[in-house]
């Protein structure tokens, strides 16, 4: 296993080389610069900030500065934020959006799987429909309509939870967008599951365990709940990846300091430091996820070999 881990980490490096160079001349590309917003400014003083960045260099030349850089862990200093460097900022982000992305990722696949396996040991039943129904309804409704309207509700009609913002960290104030976050995973999971587990119990080994007089909940959880995750699993990489680095218009909304904020503020900023860092690192994020699922998949799976 350990070999195959480390084939899949060398393979990965190609692959976030295309991503930094895309997007590195990608944002280069984008119409305006960092100091736009500094036209008052005397040329010869904007000419000396972009030579401080490197900016006057030809773009070739800053894609291999940046790249040396990152070969030493160095993402470089925010254009923006003054006397802060990326790597600072981007650690200041991640815990926060790290513990909303993953309470939101953890709720979402204890009821989406739980939710999924009920419609799947009750198929074509009420529960089913029910089921399937809000998991629809959790699919079409965005989480950027639906977190004002648990504002709405449970901040300003009802005032059992704060609207926004962190506070001194309690758990009230973490409610509201991490229920945001989850309800489009919980929907996404909950069908995964449910076609995933009505496929695996009409599998033969399923009949077997039947057959042999066991009991239906160890049926259940023993037997069929592994193989029925695997679908589950795969979607969870990228999917954890993109809610903790991602969770960009959850976090607008309820003034979250995450790194999906930092990652707007960058962008409408032309930041292009900030950006590229953001970038950088939701990339390596899902490369390592992405990995740990494969990992995860002998455990669930004893027919794959590594």
């Amino acid at each position: 296993m350990l070999n195959y881990a480390f084939k899949r980490f060398l393979g990965a490096w190609p692959t976030l080389l295309i991503l930094i160079a895309l997007a590195f001349f990608m944002i280069r590309a984008a119409p305006g610069g960092p100091f736009d917003s500094e036209r008052h400014l005397p040329p010869e003083i904007e000419a000396n900030l972009r030579a401080a960045y490197h900016l006057d260099e030809p773009l070739i030349q800053q894609f291999g500065r940046y790249l040396l850089g990152l070969a030493q862990g160095d993402f470089g200093p925010s254009f923006q934020y003054k006397d802060y460097t990326v790597t600072e900022l981007i650690m200041t982000g991640f815990p926060v959006s790290l513990r909303l992305g993953g309470l939101a990722m953890l709720l979402a696949v204890v009821v989406g799987v739980s939710a999924g396996s009920l419609a799947a040991l009750r198929q074509n039943s009420r529960t089913d429909h029910a089921v399937m129904s809000v998991s629809m309804t959790g699919i079409s409704i965005p989480n950027f309509v639906m977190a004002p309207l648990l504002i709405l509700l449970f901040a300003v009609y009802l005032g059992w939870l704060p609207a926004g913002g962190l506070g001194n960290g309690s758990a009230a104030n973490l409610v509201l967008p991490v229920i945001s976050l989850a309800l489009p995973q919980i929907a996404y999971i909950s069908r995964l599951t449910r076609g995933s587990m009505i496929e695996v119990l009409r599998s033969n080994f399923i009949r077997t365990a039947r057959a042999k007089g066991l009991p239906e909940r160890v049926v259940i959880l023993r037997h069929a709940l592994k193989p029925a995750l695997l679908p589950v699993v795969s979607y969870l990489g990228p999917a954890t990846a993109g809610i903790i680095t991602g969770s960009v218009v959850i976090e607008q909304i309820f003034g979250v300091p995450g790194l999906g904020r930092y990652f707007v503020q960058g962008a409408l900023n032309r930041d292009y430091t900030l950006v590229m860092g953001v970038v950088v690192f939701f990339g390596v994020l899902i490369v390592v996820f992405n990995l740990i699922v494969d990992l995860v998949y002998a455990l669930l799976d004893p027919r794959v070999k590594y």
